[in-house]
Formats: C-alpha cells, structure tokens, sequence
C-alpha cells in the first residue's frame, strides 16, 4: 500500500482544472501536496495548497488519513469552507480514493488518483451540494522535481 503519493514524504504538484455546473468556464488551478511522516499512531498529516487562477486567496486542506486495513483508509479533511469531516477511501496497486457522504453539513464527492507511473498520477473529483450545484475536478500530480 506505501506506494502511493500520500504515503510518501515527498513533495507532489500538479495541475488541472475545475468545471462548476452553473458556469461554462472553466476554472484552472495548481496544487501542491506535502506529506508528512506516519505519526507513532500510524497516522498521516497531509497539507494540499489549491491555487484557482484568478482567485487571490488559496485554499489550504488539511488530510489526515489513517490505514483501516491493507485495501481501506479513513480519512479526515479539514478546510474553511467545509469545516471538518470525515470519510472512506480505498487503496490498490494502481488507484487510490476517496470519498465524502456528510449531508449535515452539505458536503458529498469523490476523489480518486490513478497512478500512470510511479510520479505521477492523473486525478479526477466530483464533489455536490444540497442545492444540485456540482464540481468537477480533473487533472495530474506528480513527484517534485520528477519531471
């Protein structure tokens, strides 16, 4: 299960884009994700910085994902937009991924990596809201300094 980007503590950037439901313009961003060493309770603290083109403010998301077992993780994520919550994901030799199910706060979404090499992954996300507004992600990340 190590293999993948968040088990490392190297540092991945990427790029892609966002598609709201309620515009046809799309949105790019970069993105950065610095892991963090396995805590002595088997933890992992994960940072993501998004940059939107165009928005002055990043968005900083705070991962901290814990090995349910050698196929499953649990996984919280804590930003200023969604607060915190919690969620399910899966690991195998080629994708990991996750996803959201908290209608009391309004948040639902997937997000899964699939790995086109060892650094570098090609990513795509889908997140909803009560009011049938949708995100989707798409884009890549990979190892710094890799390419």
């Amino acid at each position: 299960m190590n293999q993948h980007f968040i088990f490392s503590t190297d540092e991945w950037i990427g790029e892609g884009t966002i598609r709201l439901s309620m515009s046809e313009e799309p949105l790019h961003f970069v993105t950065r994700w610095k892991p963090q060493p396995k805590d002595a309770s088997g933890m992992i603290e994960v940072i993501q910085e998004v940059q939107i083109k165009g928005i002055n403010e990043m968005m900083i998301n705070h991962f901290t994902f814990a090995t349910a077992d050698l196929n499953n993780i649990d996984i919280v994520l804590e930003n200023n937009t969604v607060g915190k919550v919690q969620g399910t994901g899966v690991v195998n030799p080629n994708i990991i991924g996750w996803e959201f199910n908290q209608p009391q706060v309004h948040f639902q979404g997937f997000e899964f990596y699939e790995k086109q090499n060892p650094d570098q992954y090609l990513m795509r996300g889908e997140y909803a809201s009560d009011d049938d507004y949708r995100t989707y992600i798409t884009g890549k990340i990979w190892k710094k300094n890799s390419v």
